[in-house]
């Protein structure tokens, strides 16, 4: 899999479903996110058994994200008709209704391409991209298709992003809003390890 983080997102203008339900032809990744922080999220394909937990995982948490100014958009290769009809399937029977935020057709299977994430068998792996207000990829993580991702762990990356952009500091290992961060030098470092190491 090729590593993103560093370099700008691939953009990509594609039809899609959006939050409030219609459907588009051009829907535009740098349109939609220009100036804020976004999160692409890749899951396989529409009306299977991980992917509606994962985007009702995304939706249930939607106004966290909305709250801290990030854009989130999800992509399949299905098409937008297929997303449209998922979105209007109830839930107690494998659908994941009226989800809050895009759902784009990668039906050329470009998009996948372009984030290296399709598999071998032509879907896209679980892949997760947070991108920064300059559009450039912060933080990526891809499970294989059994593994249902944590959604709340990429809330903790664009809060761990945010405090990075507002404070200067590093944030260490299992950082959450609230914990103090680091400064990036052998001192702090050391004065860091000194007061938490026993709690890492």
């Amino acid at each position: 899999m090729g590593v993103l983080v560093g370099k700008p997102a691939p953009d990509f203008t594609a039809p899609a479903v959006l939050g409030n339900g219609e459907i588009v032809d051009d829907f535009s990744f740098s349109k939609a996110t220009k100036g804020k922080k976004a999160v692409v999220f890749f899951y396989p394909l529409d009306f299977t058994f991980v992917c509606p937990s994962e985007l009702l995982a995304f939706d249930h948490r939607y106004d966290e994200f909305k709250k801290r100014g990030v854009e989130v958009i999800g992509v399949s290769i299905d098409s937008h008709f297929t997303h449209n009809a998922w979105r209007n399937t109830p839930i107690d029977q494998g659908g994941i209704g009226a989800v809050k935020y895009p759902l784009v057709a990668d039906i050329t299977h470009a998009i996948a391409k372009a984030y290296d994430v399709e598999s071998a068998g032509g879907v896209a792996f679980r892949g997760s991209f947070l991108i920064d207000e300059e559009g450039v990829v912060r933080h990526q993580v891809v499970n294989d298709l059994p593994l249902g991702r944590n959604v709340d762990e990429m809330l903790r990356m664009v809060d761990a992003l945010k405090f990075h952009q507002e404070h200067g500091e590093v944030c260490p290992a299992g950082w959450k809003e609230g914990d103090k961060g680091m400064t990036a030098s052998p001192e702090g470092v050391a004065a860091y390890l000194k007061e938490n190491a026993s709690k890492l």
